[in-house]
This record gives structure tokens, C-alpha cells and sequence, in this order.
């Protein structure tokens, strides 16, 4: 049965969703980094492994399944039915199994210093074990070693006094609990069937999950793709800049889909049908590039809504007399919720400052296109 995770969401409500889970005995916290430099564009949601954190402990022992269904119901409750989907760690493992087991839910995945499995869980069962007979106070001063270079932590001292304090504060049942789910996975038998383009990190110094976990990952899931960090486990952290970066790379590959989401939203399938039909070796850059750049990378942008991006459009291409343009766009401004008494205003406005000849032949042009829209 699912538990209610407690969860963070930054940056727009209509960014496309990326769902960072963390390792274990750390919290959503670790994600800090990530979530600042991610949440002008994406909707960023972090959540805390059952166990952990903000929320609950229910009894132990967890599987691989148990966390990841907490996750597919937190993607539920919020209404999510696609995301980006990442991890370290654990939950770079969780992000594993939802991708081979709701491959419907997960457009790309992001896997940070993780596995697709250990030989021995006797490790595991040991570490169990501690957390629940002497507390995971116990476990922190071995897990910052794993965790951070030397040369980081005697650095950063303050970042490595607050994973400490994360891994030490992590309720004992909880991390015993996942430590379960840990020991008794296998996902090699079902890289094969993940279909989401995956990145896969790792940390060239890492103790936990060396280079060699990562191999089996890119190797078994198809056309992953396999960067190496001078970084322990935590590589988000320790590494956070060139972590943000290639997260950002990876997503960003998926601009001119997103853009062409939005370009049929905004001008119609109609058009952008006939667009594609007429579109030629000699035209196809062009095409590619309008709708990666403008449609993806300007018209998916948080910071202005469609409408206000309409009355731009519609200003500027009066301004620069490209009555050619214009009929498209008062349709995608109809479309996107203008009335035709607000397009007039709009040029009327144009005529302001672009020229009353300028706007003229723009109020024929939209005067026509009206006319053509009316039942």
C-alpha cells in the first residue's frame, strides 16, 4: 500500500514536470541546487523516500516496488501523467523502475550515481540491522565518507556537517526499511525494456556505486548515455554545477517535441499539417529551427501566458509590415483567447508607434481573417 509522500514543487505550473528522488538516508534537500537553477522553465517536483525526511515510517521491510508506487501515487495526486524522472542513488533505482514498469508515465530519465543491482545483500541486511539496533547516528560518519572526496568535505564543511546531520536524522526503521528494498533488487533483467532516453552519471571516486554499476546501466538500457564526474556518491552535490548542466542538456534535447506541442496548440494542427506537407530538403532546417527556437525555446517559456505572447506577435509583425504572417497569427491569437475587439485594440495600438500605414494594412489583413473565422 502507497503512503503519502512529502513532496516539494517549484517553478511553473505548465513547465514540463521533472521528479528528482533522492538516496537513501538523505532527504529532497540534497536537490537544492537542482531545483533553484531548474524552476524558471520546469516544474520541479522533489519528494522523500518513505522513511525519510517529512514522510512516514511505515514498518519494514520496503521493496523496490512499495517506493516506487509511492511515487507513481504522488504523480497521481498532483495530476501529473508524464514527467521527467531522475535520481541518485535510490532514487535513481525507483526512477528505474517506473520507467521499465509505467513507461507511460516517464519521458526522459536522469540516473546519478546509481545501480541496477548488488551481488551480495548481506551488506544490507548488516547496515539494517545497525540502523535498528544502534540508530543511523551510527551510520553517518561512514556515510559522508562514501559520500564526499576528503578534499571536498574538509572544503565544504558546512555542507558536510548538514549531510551528516541528514543521514543521522533519518528515522531508523525508515532507512533499515529501504535498505531492504536496496539488497533484494535486480533491475539488469529489465534495462532492456526501458524506452525513456536516459542519462546516466556517475562519480569516477565513487565507493557506493562505481563506474562499473553505471556501464551495466547505460549497456542494458537503449542508446543511454554515460558521463563520468571526479565525484564520490553525492554528485549532485559535490558536483552540482556540472550535474545542473548535463540535466539541463538532456532535457533541453527534447525542445523541438515540446516546441511543436506548442505550435500545434497555438496555430493549429491544420497548419502546422499543411506546414510539414509543403516543407523540402532546402526548407527543413527552417522548419526544424522555428520550431525548436521559437516554439521551444520562446513560446514554452513561464514568464509571459499566450495571450500576452499573441499581442506581441501581433504589434511586431504589423510593425514589420508581414502581412504574410499575420492571418496565422490572428487565428493563434483568436485561439488563445483574444477577442477580435482586443486584436483591435492591439493595432490600433501598433499605429502609435509603427505608423498609421503600417496598421492599416494589418486591419485588412485581420478584418479579412475575422471575417473568415465567423461561423
Amino acid at each position: 500500500m502507497s503512503v503519502a509522500l512529502h513532496h516539494v514543487v517549484d517553478g511553473p505550473a505548465d513547465g514540463p514536470v521533472l521528479v528528482l528522488g533522492p538516496s537513501l538516508g538523505s532527504t529532497l534537500a540534497m536537490w537544492d541546487a537542482q531545483a533553484a537553477a531548474l524552476a524558471g522553465r520546469y516544474r520541479v517536483v522533489r519528494y522523500d523516500l518513505r522513511g525519510h525526511g517529512g514522510s512516514p515510517v511505515p514498518s519494514g521491510p520496503y521493496s523496490l516496488a512499495d517506493i516506487g508506487g509511492d511515487v507513481l501515487a504522488l504523480l497521481d495526486a498532483l495530476g501529473i501523467e508524464r514527467a521527467h524522472v531522475g535520481g541518485l542513488s535510490l532514487g535513481g533505482c525507483v526512477a528505474m523502475w517506473i520507467a521499465a514498469n509505467a513507461p507511460e508515465r516517464v519521458d526522459r530519465l536522469a540516473l546519478v550515481c546509481t545501480t541496477p543491482g548488488f551481488p551480495d545483500p548481506a551488506m544490507w541486511e548488516e547496515r539494517a540491522a545497525t540502523a535498528r539496533e544502534q540508530g543511523t547516528e551510527a551510520l553517518a560518519d561512514a556515510t559522508i565518507e562514501r559520500w564526499l572526496t576528503p578534499a571536498f568535505a574538509q572544503r565544504e564543511t558546512a555542507v558536510a556537517a548538514t549531510l551528516r546531520a541528514m543521514v543521522a536524522g533519518t528515522p531508523d526503521e525508515g532507512y533499515a526499511g529501504c535498505c531492504a528494498a536496496l539488497g533484494a533488487m535486480d533491475l539488469e533483467p529489465v534495462l532492456g525494456q526501458i524506452r525513456a532516453p536516459a542519462l546516466v552519471i556517475a562519480g569516477d571516486d565513487d565507493p557506493s556505486t562505481p563506474p562499473d554499476h553505471a556501464v551495466r546501466i547505460a549497456r542494458g538500457i537503449p542508446g543511454a548515455r554515460m558521463v563520468v564526474l571526479h565525484a564520490r556518491h553525492m554528485a549532485a552535490i559535490e558536483r552540482a554545477g556540472a550535474v545542473t548542466a548535463l540535466l539541463l542538456e538532456h532535457l533541453e534535447e527534447d525542445r523541438h517535441a515540446a516546441g511543436m506541442r506548442v505550435r500545434r496548440a497555438v496555430l493549429g494542427d491544420a497548419h502546422v499539417d499543411r506546414a510539414a506537407e509543403r516543407t523540402t530538403p532546402f526548407t527543413a532546417p527552417f522548419q526544424e529551427y522555428i520550431t525548436r527556437a521559437a516554439w521551444g525555446d520562446v513560446w514554452t517559456r513561464p514568464g509571459l501566458d499566450r495571450r500576452t505572447r499573441s499581442c506581441l506577435t501581433l504589434a511586431l509583425l504589423t510593425a514589420l509590415r508581414a502581412t504574410d504572417e499575420l492571418p496565422m497569427h490572428v487565428r493563434a491569437a483568436i485561439r488563445n483567447g483574444l477577442t477580435p475587439d482586443e486584436i483591435g485594440e492591439v493595432l490600433l495600438h501598433a499605429a502609435v508607434y509603427a505608423g498609421v500605414p503600417a496598421a492599416n494594412s494589418a486591419f485588412a489583413v485581420a478584418q479579412k481573417t475575422l471575417a473568415e473565422l465567423e461561423p
